[in-house]
C-alpha cells in the first residue's frame, strides 16, 4: 500500500475527565492538557532542568513521596497552595536556578487527576501539553503513527475553554496526519482558529481567568498561553514525567 493511501490513525478530543471512559484509551497516546496551570508548570520545570516530575492525585501521596524521594512537594486546590506542601502550581516558581537537577512531586486540582485516570485505563503513552511546549507536542504526535486522545482536564470535571483552545491548536497543526470524525475536535479547532490572533484578550473573558485573577495570577495565565516559551516534552516513564525533547 502506498504511503499516501495508508490508513491514518484516529484523533479524538475529550472535553472533560468525566467523559474519558467513553473513549478507547487503551493503545492511544493521551495528551494531558491543563493550561491553567499544571501542564504549563510541568513543561516549564522540565525545560528548566528538573530531573523528573512525579504527578500524584492526592496531597497525602505528595507528602509521602516527597519524603521518600527528597523531592520538592508542590500542589494546589482551587488555585491555592495546599497546606503541608512547600510550593504551588505557578510556572514562575520553577526557574532553572531553583529546579535544575531536582525532583518535583506535584498534585493539582484537575491535571494530575486526569493523568492517573488515563494510566488506570491503559493508555499506550502519556504526554502533557500546553502552549509553552506546543511545537514539541505537535512534532512528537506527527512521528508516532498512533491514535491520539487530547484530554482536556477542565475544571472539576466540567468543560473549560482554555484547554479546548490548546486542543484546537494541536489539531490545526496535525489534522492532515489523522482521521478525525469527532465533533469535539472540530469544535476545538474552530474555536482556536477564531481566537488565535487575539488570545490574550480572549482568555481574559474566561471563567478560569476570573477565578485565578482573584489570587493575583494574571501573569501566570498570560505565560500559559505564550507559545513555545518552555519547549520540553513531558513524557510519562516509570512513574514520572521526564523531558523527552
Amino acid at each position: 500500500m502506498s504511503k499516501d493511501k495508508q490508513v491514518k490513525p484516529s484523533l479524538h478530543t475529550v472535553l472533560t475527565p468525566q467523559l474519558l471512559d467513553l473513549y478507547e484509551v487503551k493503545d492511544s497516546i493521551v495528551v494531558i492538557i491543563d493550561v491553567f496551570r499544571a501542564t504549563s508548570t510541568m513543561a516549564t520545570a522540565l525545560y528548566n532542568g528538573a530531573t523528573k516530575i512525579i504527578p500524584v492525585d492526592s496531597p497525602e501521596a505528595c507528602i509521602e513521596i516527597g519524603n521518600a524521594t527528597g523531592g520538592i512537594t508542590a500542589g494546589e486546590r482551587d488555585g491555592k497552595i495546599i497546606p503541608g506542601l512547600s510550593y504551588g502550581n505557578s510556572p514562575s516558581e520553577y526557574p532553572r536556578s531553583f529546579i535544575e537537577n531536582k525532583t518535583l512531586v506535584i498534585t493539582t486540582t484537575n491535571g494530575t487527576k486526569l493523568l492517573h485516570m488515563a494510566l488506570r485505563m491503559g493508555a499506550k503513552e502519556i504526554i502533557t501539553g500546553s502552549f509553552p511546549n506546543l511545537s514539541n507536542v505537535v512534532n512528537y504526535l506527527k512521528k508516532q503513527n498512533a491514535p491520539v486522545i487530547l484530554g482536556c482536564s477542565g475544571w472539576k470535571n466540567r468543560f473549560n475553554i482554555e484547554d479546548t483552545l490548546f486542543a484546537g491548536a494541536v489539531i490545526e497543526a496535525i489534522k492532515d496526519q489523522f482521521t478525525i470524525h469527532c465533533d469535539s475536535s472540530y469544535m476545538a479547532n474552530q474555536l482556536y482558529m477564531q481566537h488565535r490572533n487575539n488570545m490574550t484578550d480572549y482568555i481574559k473573558t474566561l471563567t478560569h481567568w476570573h477565578r485565578l485573577a482573584a489570587y493575583g495570577l494574571e501573569s501566570d495565565m498570560l505565560y500559559c498561553v505564550s507559545q513555545d516559551t518552555a519547549p520540553s516534552l513531558p513524557i510519562f516513564k516509570d512513574g514520572a514525567l521526564i523531558n523527552g525533547a
